[in-house]
């Protein structure tokens, strides 16, 4: 049973930081690639940041970039999202999803290309 647990959300002030993690089991982590999602009431869900499988690219929305780093460990099964500089609208629930052998940038930028998904975890920035 493939399961994706988030951890890290939380309460911060707008310029500080918070790092989500994401722990992967019951599948081959590394054959994955990982999109970190976003969603808030009443709006889509929208990708963050997403890290390939075989060479760990990264791609960023352009909201966070320069803000937010994405990082993955093989060996630990996990993904890490630094977010640096938070702002009041990074405010929402955070998601990890997995997606097979995932590359190219339209597949990874687009939610119903994962398979698995996390349960979430919120991230609140007060101004």
């Amino acid at each position: 049973q493939v399961q994706l647990v988030e951890s890290g959300g939380g309460l911060v002030q707008a310029g500080g930081s918070l790092r989500l993690s994401c722990a992967a089991s019951g599948l081959t982590f590394s054959n994955y690639a990982m999109g970190w999602f976003r969603q808030v009431p009443g709006k889509e869900r929208e990708l963050v940041a997403a890290i390939r499988w075989r060479d760990s690219v990264t791609y960023y929305a352009g909201s966070v970039k320069g803000r937010f780093t994405l990082s993955r460990d093989n060996a630990k099964n996990t993904v890490y999202l630094q977010l640096n500089s938070l702002k009041s609208e990074d405010t929402a629930v955070y998601y990890c999803a997995a997606k097979s052998f995932g590359v190219d940038y339209d597949d990874l930028v687009n939610p119903r290309r994962y398979i698995y998904w996390g349960q979430g975890t919120q991230v609140t920035v007060s101004s």
